[in-house]
């Protein structure tokens, strides 16, 4: 009898911890990069943007992710500006396709983040300072960019794809 209590017990514990797994949620890692910091000129769109007609595989500026694809729901993104001169910050976007451009403000040189639905957001860290975002998402195709005047434009962005 004690040793079937013992076995049940040790069952619910394992049960308790595992379920306590899958609630736990994902974290990605991330790094906000650039080489050249303040020699490059992000004065003008460099259109290597999602969609934009520039080569992005030329990009000064990256998002570089632990993962690119990650299962629905908690989601926590770690974010690193791994930078030694430049501010940036993270935005996770929701998009449709790695093709069709987002909207975009010349003026300003940046995506237009209302307009595409930005889900959230690592404001601006300074080099070497890091932040957090906690979001629940659906499958689907998300960018996660830089969006600071220039830096989109110039291929500071990735794809995250949620299963």
């Amino acid at each position: 009898m004690y040793g079937q209590i013992k076995l049940i017990g040790l069952a619910t514990a394992f049960t308790l911890s595992t379920v306590g797994l899958a609630f736990a949620g994902t974290t990605i890692n991330i790094t906000l990069m650039d080489m050249g910091g303040n020699k490059l000129d992000l004065s003008k769109n460099l259109d290597m943007g999602v969609g934009m007609k520039g080569d992005k595989s030329k990009a000064m500026l990256h998002v570089m992710l632990d993962k690119e694809t990650v299962p629905a729901g908690s989601v926590t993104f770690k974010v690193t500006n791994g930078s030694k001169e430049l501010t940036h910050e993270m935005l996770v976007v929701p998009i449709k396709d790695e093709q069709t451009p987002l909207a975009f403000s010349d003026v300003e040189n940046r995506a237009d983040e209302e307009k595409e639905g930005s889900l959230g957001e690592v404001a601006e860290l300074e080099p070497g300072k890091a932040g957090e975002l906690t979001l629940d998402l659906k499958p689907g195709t998300y960018v996660l960019m830089c969006n600071i005047p220039g830096h989109f434009g110039g291929g500071m962005w990735s794809k995250l794809i949620v299963q």
